[in-house]
């Protein structure tokens, strides 16, 4: 009987101390994907300048989420989840209508410090 309580304590734990990505849920998008959707078709920039519906800023949200949930190129694993975590959060908050999250996009999103620590050449 130890041994279950156990087991189910230590299940438990590990729910919640592990996120929906680390739990095993796929990313929706590549990373190619969400760099073409939220980068070069600017749907970052419209949601920063706070010009997005909401339906944009859903999905910028979206994309940042299932870019946490890739695994980067290259590079460590521990400072991409840190990167792109705060992204996702950011663009989240973003979603529900928090202008200054919406603001601080642009400033998180910075492309060369990313591309120089995940990015294959």
């Amino acid at each position: 009987m130890k041994i279950l309580a156990a087991g189910v304590i230590a299940l438990l734990s590990l729910a919640v101390l592990l996120d929906a990505n680390q739990a095993g849920e796929k990313a929706k998008y590549t990373i190619s994907e969400v760099m073409v959707k939220a980068h070069k078709e600017g749907l970052l920039k419209t949601v920063a300048s706070g010009k997005a519906s909401e339906a944009q800023r859903k999905e910028l949200a979206e994309l940042y989420k299932a870019l946490s949930q890739n695994t980067p190129p290259k590079g460590d694993a521990e400072n991409w989840k840190k990167m792109t975590g705060a992204l996702a959060k950011a663009s989240a908050a973003a979603a529900k209508g928090d202008e200054g999250a919406a603001k601080s996009l642009a400033k998180l999103a910075n492309c060369k410090v990313c591309h120089d620590k995940h990015r294959e050449d």
